[in-house]
Protein backbone atom coordinates (compact mmCIF):
# COMPACT_ATOMS: atom_id res chain seq x y z
CA UNK A 1 0.00 0.00 0.00
CA UNK A 2 1.49 3.31 -1.11
CA UNK A 3 2.03 5.67 2.01
CA UNK A 4 0.01 8.60 1.40
CA UNK A 5 -2.97 6.58 -0.01
CA UNK A 6 -5.88 9.97 -1.04
CA UNK A 7 -3.94 13.33 0.77
CA UNK A 8 -7.30 14.55 2.37
CA UNK A 9 -8.22 17.00 -0.19
CA UNK A 10 -9.93 20.07 1.17
CA UNK A 11 -12.33 21.10 -1.81
CA UNK A 12 -14.43 23.45 0.38
CA UNK A 13 -13.60 23.42 4.17
CA UNK A 14 -14.02 19.87 4.57
CA UNK A 15 -12.15 16.53 4.83
CA UNK A 16 -11.90 13.13 2.70
CA UNK A 17 -13.61 14.63 -0.60
CA UNK A 18 -13.56 12.38 -3.21
CA UNK A 19 -12.86 13.19 -6.77
CA UNK A 20 -13.91 11.63 -9.89
CA UNK A 21 -12.19 12.22 -13.45
CA UNK A 22 -13.59 11.10 -16.61
CA UNK A 23 -10.61 11.35 -18.67
CA UNK A 24 -6.88 10.60 -19.26
CA UNK A 25 -4.90 8.77 -21.49
CA UNK A 26 -2.28 7.12 -18.78
CA UNK A 27 -3.13 3.83 -20.28
CA UNK A 28 -0.87 4.93 -23.43
CA UNK A 29 1.82 5.55 -21.31
CA UNK A 30 1.46 2.17 -19.27
CA UNK A 31 1.77 0.76 -22.39
CA UNK A 32 4.65 2.39 -23.56
CA UNK A 33 6.27 1.54 -20.42
CA UNK A 34 4.92 -2.41 -20.48
CA UNK A 35 8.43 -3.79 -19.52
CA UNK A 36 8.30 -2.00 -16.73
CA UNK A 37 7.75 -3.41 -13.27
CA UNK A 38 4.34 -2.18 -12.28
CA UNK A 39 4.31 0.86 -13.93
CA UNK A 40 1.35 1.83 -13.12
CA UNK A 41 2.23 2.04 -8.93
CA UNK A 42 5.13 4.01 -10.35
CA UNK A 43 4.08 6.48 -13.13
CA UNK A 44 0.23 7.47 -12.01
CA UNK A 45 -1.14 6.25 -8.50
CA UNK A 46 1.12 8.42 -6.59
CA UNK A 47 0.00 11.08 -8.25
CA UNK A 48 -3.71 10.09 -8.48
CA UNK A 49 -3.64 9.58 -4.24
CA UNK A 50 -2.15 12.89 -4.06
CA UNK A 51 -4.79 14.35 -5.87
CA UNK A 52 -7.61 13.06 -3.89
CA UNK A 53 -8.43 11.17 -7.69
CA UNK A 54 -10.81 8.12 -6.49
CA UNK A 55 -12.27 7.41 -9.78
CA UNK A 56 -10.05 7.57 -12.69
CA UNK A 57 -11.84 6.65 -15.98
CA UNK A 58 -8.84 5.42 -18.86
CA UNK A 59 -8.97 5.91 -22.29
CA UNK A 60 -8.21 3.33 -24.95
CA UNK A 61 -6.61 5.49 -27.92
CA UNK A 62 -5.43 5.18 -31.36
CA UNK A 63 -5.82 7.66 -34.27
CA UNK A 64 -4.82 4.58 -36.86
CA UNK A 65 -7.82 5.27 -39.43
CA UNK A 66 -5.75 3.19 -42.16
CA UNK A 67 -4.49 0.61 -39.89
CA UNK A 68 -7.23 -0.92 -37.69
CA UNK A 69 -5.54 -4.04 -37.11
CA UNK A 70 -2.54 -1.71 -35.67
CA UNK A 71 -5.54 0.18 -34.08
CA UNK A 72 -6.96 -3.04 -31.95
CA UNK A 73 -3.69 -3.81 -30.68
CA UNK A 74 -3.03 -1.37 -29.32
CA UNK A 75 -6.68 -1.12 -27.79
CA UNK A 76 -5.97 -4.63 -26.56
CA UNK A 77 -2.88 -3.69 -24.71
CA UNK A 78 -4.30 -0.66 -22.86
CA UNK A 79 -7.34 -2.59 -21.31
CA UNK A 80 -4.83 -5.75 -20.76
CA UNK A 81 -3.13 -2.52 -18.91
CA UNK A 82 -5.70 -1.31 -17.01
CA UNK A 83 -6.59 -5.43 -15.64
CA UNK A 84 -2.73 -5.80 -14.56
CA UNK A 85 -3.21 -2.14 -12.62
CA UNK A 86 -5.71 -4.04 -11.12
CA UNK A 87 -4.14 -7.13 -10.68
CA UNK A 88 -0.60 -5.86 -9.78
CA UNK A 89 -1.89 -3.82 -6.91
CA UNK A 90 -4.30 -4.59 -4.22
CA UNK A 91 -6.24 -1.24 -3.58
CA UNK A 92 -6.93 -0.63 -7.28
CA UNK A 93 -10.15 -1.49 -8.37
CA UNK A 94 -11.35 -2.24 -12.23
CA UNK A 95 -15.09 -1.10 -12.26
CA UNK A 96 -17.49 -2.84 -14.64
CA UNK A 97 -20.42 -2.42 -12.78
CA UNK A 98 -22.34 -0.70 -9.75
CA UNK A 99 -20.82 -3.47 -6.86
CA UNK A 100 -17.14 -2.67 -8.03
CA UNK A 101 -17.93 1.27 -8.12
CA UNK A 102 -18.90 0.64 -4.59
CA UNK A 103 -15.95 -1.09 -3.63
CA UNK A 104 -13.52 1.52 -5.34
CA UNK A 105 -15.17 4.28 -3.36
CA UNK A 106 -14.24 2.78 0.15
CA UNK A 107 -11.33 4.22 1.67
CA UNK A 108 -7.96 3.61 0.48
CA UNK A 109 -8.82 2.39 -2.55
CA UNK A 110 -8.86 3.44 -6.33
CA UNK A 111 -11.02 2.45 -8.68
CA UNK A 112 -9.87 2.81 -12.97
CA UNK A 113 -12.88 2.79 -15.41
CA UNK A 114 -12.42 1.59 -19.09
CA UNK A 115 -13.42 4.23 -22.06
CA UNK A 116 -12.50 3.91 -25.41
CA UNK A 117 -11.53 7.25 -27.04
CA UNK A 118 -12.66 6.95 -30.93
CA UNK A 119 -14.00 3.39 -32.63
CA UNK A 120 -10.66 3.26 -34.88
CA UNK A 121 -10.10 -0.08 -32.89
CA UNK A 122 -13.40 -1.46 -34.50
CA UNK A 123 -12.27 -1.45 -38.13
CA UNK A 124 -15.72 -1.39 -39.98
CA UNK A 125 -17.32 -3.82 -37.35
CA UNK A 126 -19.81 -2.33 -35.50
CA UNK A 127 -20.46 -5.87 -33.67
CA UNK A 128 -17.01 -5.18 -32.00
CA UNK A 129 -18.27 -3.19 -29.43
CA UNK A 130 -20.03 -6.11 -27.68
CA UNK A 131 -16.32 -7.48 -27.30
CA UNK A 132 -15.23 -4.38 -25.68
CA UNK A 133 -17.43 -4.03 -23.78
CA UNK A 134 -17.18 -7.65 -22.07
CA UNK A 135 -13.59 -6.54 -21.61
CA UNK A 136 -14.80 -3.69 -19.33
CA UNK A 137 -15.48 -0.57 -21.82
CA UNK A 138 -18.28 1.47 -19.88
CA UNK A 139 -17.78 4.53 -21.53
CA UNK A 140 -17.16 5.49 -25.22
CA UNK A 141 -16.68 7.99 -27.85
CA UNK A 142 -17.64 7.68 -31.90
CA UNK A 143 -14.59 9.66 -33.32
CA UNK A 144 -11.65 10.71 -32.35
CA UNK A 145 -10.73 14.36 -34.17
CA UNK A 146 -11.06 13.16 -37.63
CA UNK A 147 -13.70 11.00 -39.48
CA UNK A 148 -13.91 7.77 -38.97
CA UNK A 149 -15.92 4.55 -40.72
CA UNK A 150 -18.25 5.55 -37.79
CA UNK A 151 -18.70 9.12 -37.65
CA UNK A 152 -16.94 12.72 -38.14
CA UNK A 153 -15.20 13.93 -35.50
CA UNK A 154 -14.55 17.92 -34.73
CA UNK A 155 -11.60 18.33 -37.26
CA UNK A 156 -14.37 17.22 -40.58
CA UNK A 157 -17.20 19.61 -41.49
CA UNK A 158 -19.89 20.18 -38.74
CA UNK A 159 -22.57 19.03 -41.17
CA UNK A 160 -21.29 15.60 -41.44
CA UNK A 161 -22.58 13.06 -39.20
CA UNK A 162 -23.00 9.38 -38.18
CA UNK A 163 -22.26 6.78 -41.49
CA UNK A 164 -24.58 3.60 -41.85
CA UNK A 165 -22.34 1.74 -39.58
CA UNK A 166 -22.07 4.23 -37.17
CA UNK A 167 -25.70 4.38 -37.03
CA UNK A 168 -25.85 0.49 -36.53
CA UNK A 169 -23.44 1.20 -33.85
CA UNK A 170 -24.94 3.45 -31.85
CA UNK A 171 -27.96 1.45 -32.23
CA UNK A 172 -26.11 -1.29 -30.97
CA UNK A 173 -24.39 0.50 -28.11
CA UNK A 174 -28.22 1.62 -26.76
CA UNK A 175 -28.53 -2.04 -25.35
CA UNK A 176 -25.33 -1.89 -23.50
CA UNK A 177 -24.08 -0.63 -20.18
CA UNK A 178 -21.80 1.72 -22.16
CA UNK A 179 -22.38 5.72 -21.61
CA UNK A 180 -22.08 7.81 -24.82
CA UNK A 181 -19.30 10.19 -25.00
CA UNK A 182 -19.34 13.43 -27.51
CA UNK A 183 -16.03 14.77 -26.84
CA UNK A 184 -14.68 15.15 -30.34
CA UNK A 185 -17.45 14.62 -32.18
CA UNK A 186 -18.37 16.98 -35.31
CA UNK A 187 -21.74 18.97 -34.36
CA UNK A 188 -23.84 16.79 -37.08
CA UNK A 189 -22.20 13.26 -34.90
CA UNK A 190 -22.85 15.28 -31.63
CA UNK A 191 -26.45 15.98 -32.09
CA UNK A 192 -27.47 13.02 -34.60
CA UNK A 193 -25.78 10.44 -31.18
CA UNK A 194 -28.31 12.24 -28.75
CA UNK A 195 -31.12 11.73 -31.02
CA UNK A 196 -30.72 8.68 -31.76
CA UNK A 197 -29.32 7.32 -28.27
CA UNK A 198 -32.46 7.38 -26.18
CA UNK A 199 -32.47 8.13 -22.89
CA UNK A 200 -28.76 6.48 -22.39
CA UNK A 201 -26.52 8.44 -20.45
CA UNK A 202 -24.15 11.07 -22.19
CA UNK A 203 -21.30 13.24 -21.65
CA UNK A 204 -18.77 15.22 -22.72
CA UNK A 205 -15.68 13.84 -21.11
CA UNK A 206 -13.34 16.80 -21.68
CA UNK A 207 -14.23 19.90 -23.44
CA UNK A 208 -14.72 23.45 -22.26
CA UNK A 209 -16.79 26.46 -23.93
CA UNK A 210 -16.66 27.85 -27.08
CA UNK A 211 -18.57 31.02 -26.29
CA UNK A 212 -15.55 31.42 -23.74
CA UNK A 213 -12.79 30.39 -26.47
CA UNK A 214 -13.51 29.97 -29.68
CA UNK A 215 -11.78 26.33 -30.41
CA UNK A 216 -13.38 23.43 -32.16
CA UNK A 217 -12.63 21.18 -29.73
CA UNK A 218 -15.00 23.14 -26.97
CA UNK A 219 -18.90 23.08 -26.89
CA UNK A 220 -21.24 25.62 -28.12
CA UNK A 221 -24.32 26.71 -25.49
CA UNK A 222 -26.88 24.58 -27.87
CA UNK A 223 -24.50 21.93 -27.23
CA UNK A 224 -23.96 22.27 -23.78
CA UNK A 225 -27.52 22.80 -23.59
CA UNK A 226 -28.67 19.63 -25.01
CA UNK A 227 -25.91 17.79 -22.76
CA UNK A 228 -27.69 19.04 -19.42
CA UNK A 229 -31.25 18.13 -21.11
CA UNK A 230 -30.40 14.35 -21.11
CA UNK A 231 -29.34 14.81 -17.40
CA UNK A 232 -25.06 14.97 -19.18
CA UNK A 233 -21.51 16.49 -17.68
CA UNK A 234 -19.31 17.79 -19.24
CA UNK A 235 -15.59 17.10 -17.94
CA UNK A 236 -13.07 19.74 -17.27
CA UNK A 237 -10.17 19.46 -20.02
CA UNK A 238 -7.17 21.18 -18.49
CA UNK A 239 -5.69 21.61 -21.24
CA UNK A 240 -4.18 25.66 -22.51
CA UNK A 241 -5.06 25.03 -26.18
CA UNK A 242 -9.02 24.78 -25.34
CA UNK A 243 -8.64 27.06 -22.62
CA UNK A 244 -7.19 30.39 -24.12
CA UNK A 245 -5.42 31.32 -26.86
CA UNK A 246 -2.26 32.33 -24.97
CA UNK A 247 -2.95 32.85 -21.46
CA UNK A 248 -2.12 29.94 -19.21
CA UNK A 249 -3.14 30.50 -15.84
CA UNK A 250 -6.17 28.46 -13.81
CA UNK A 251 -7.86 31.73 -13.68
CA UNK A 252 -9.12 31.20 -17.12
CA UNK A 253 -9.93 27.73 -16.75
CA UNK A 254 -12.61 28.98 -13.99
CA UNK A 255 -13.55 31.53 -16.74
CA UNK A 256 -14.89 28.39 -18.62
CA UNK A 257 -16.50 26.83 -15.30
CA UNK A 258 -18.02 30.20 -14.40
CA UNK A 259 -19.82 30.28 -18.31
CA UNK A 260 -20.63 26.22 -17.73
CA UNK A 261 -22.18 27.57 -14.20
CA UNK A 262 -24.62 29.90 -15.66
CA UNK A 263 -24.99 28.60 -18.75
CA UNK A 264 -25.88 24.61 -17.68
CA UNK A 265 -25.72 24.98 -14.06
CA UNK A 266 -22.81 23.34 -11.77
CA UNK A 267 -24.93 19.53 -11.35
CA UNK A 268 -23.54 19.30 -14.84
CA UNK A 269 -19.65 20.05 -14.30
CA UNK A 270 -17.54 17.29 -13.42
CA UNK A 271 -13.25 16.66 -13.74
CA UNK A 272 -12.15 15.23 -16.97
CA UNK A 273 -8.84 16.86 -16.51
CA UNK A 274 -6.92 14.90 -20.03
CA UNK A 275 -3.79 15.44 -17.97
CA UNK A 276 -1.24 15.68 -21.40
CA UNK A 277 2.26 16.77 -19.98
CA UNK A 278 3.85 13.96 -17.79
CA UNK A 279 2.73 11.05 -21.10
CA UNK A 280 4.54 14.14 -23.18
CA UNK A 281 7.59 14.15 -20.99
CA UNK A 282 7.87 10.19 -21.20
CA UNK A 283 8.14 9.99 -24.79
CA UNK A 284 4.58 7.91 -25.41
CA UNK A 285 3.42 10.52 -27.58
CA UNK A 286 6.11 10.65 -29.77
CA UNK A 287 6.37 14.67 -29.06
CA UNK A 288 9.54 16.72 -28.00
CA UNK A 289 9.80 16.40 -24.50
CA UNK A 290 10.07 20.12 -24.37
CA UNK A 291 6.80 20.78 -25.57
CA UNK A 292 4.72 22.93 -22.92
CA UNK A 293 1.09 20.79 -22.44
CA UNK A 294 -0.13 22.23 -19.46
CA UNK A 295 -2.05 25.14 -17.49
CA UNK A 296 0.27 26.72 -15.14
CA UNK A 297 -0.10 24.85 -12.05
CA UNK A 298 -2.77 22.02 -13.33
CA UNK A 299 0.11 19.98 -14.92
CA UNK A 300 -1.93 16.42 -13.34
CA UNK A 301 -4.23 15.13 -11.37
CA UNK A 302 -1.57 15.93 -8.19
CA UNK A 303 -2.45 19.55 -8.85
CA UNK A 304 -6.39 19.47 -8.74
CA UNK A 305 -5.89 21.14 -4.84
CA UNK A 306 -5.31 23.95 -6.82
CA UNK A 307 -8.51 23.82 -9.27
CA UNK A 308 -10.46 23.71 -6.20
CA UNK A 309 -8.61 26.56 -4.37
CA UNK A 310 -9.00 28.63 -7.12
CA UNK A 311 -12.68 27.58 -7.37
CA UNK A 312 -13.15 28.89 -3.48
CA UNK A 313 -11.39 32.17 -3.76
CA UNK A 314 -14.26 32.72 -7.05
CA UNK A 315 -16.78 32.45 -4.53
CA UNK A 316 -17.85 28.68 -5.16
CA UNK A 317 -19.69 27.23 -2.15
CA UNK A 318 -19.04 23.56 -0.50
CA UNK A 319 -21.88 21.96 -2.09
CA UNK A 320 -21.32 22.81 -5.80
CA UNK A 321 -17.64 22.23 -5.28
CA UNK A 322 -18.47 18.67 -3.88
CA UNK A 323 -20.98 17.97 -6.97
CA UNK A 324 -18.13 18.93 -9.83
CA UNK A 325 -15.28 17.20 -7.65
CA UNK A 326 -17.40 13.33 -7.79
CA UNK A 327 -21.01 13.56 -7.68
CA UNK A 328 -22.06 14.41 -10.97
CA UNK A 329 -19.89 11.97 -12.80
CA UNK A 330 -20.96 9.34 -10.24
CA UNK A 331 -24.47 9.96 -10.72
CA UNK A 332 -23.61 9.37 -14.79
CA UNK A 333 -21.52 6.20 -13.95
CA UNK A 334 -24.49 4.59 -11.50
CA UNK A 335 -26.46 4.90 -14.52
CA UNK A 336 -24.30 2.99 -16.86
CA UNK A 337 -22.96 0.17 -14.99
CA UNK A 338 -25.05 -2.99 -14.63
CA UNK A 339 -25.44 -4.31 -11.15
Amino acid sequence: MSANRHNQVDVAGTDAVRLADAHSDLLVELVHFRSEERPFATRWLPKLEAGGVQIQVCALFSDDVDLPELALRKALLGAGELQRAAAENPDVVAVHSVSDLDAALQPGRTGLVLSIEGMEPLGYDPGLIDVFCSLGVRMASLTWNRRNPFADGTAESPAGGLSRIGRELVDRMTGLPIAFDLSHANEGTFFEVLERSADRPVLASHALCRAVFDSPRNLSDDQLRALAERDGVVGLMALPFVMHESERSISYLVDHIDHLAQTIGVGHICLGGDFEQQIGQSGAWGVPAETPMAIDGLAGPEDYPALFEALRNRGYGESDLQAIASENLLRVLRRTLPA
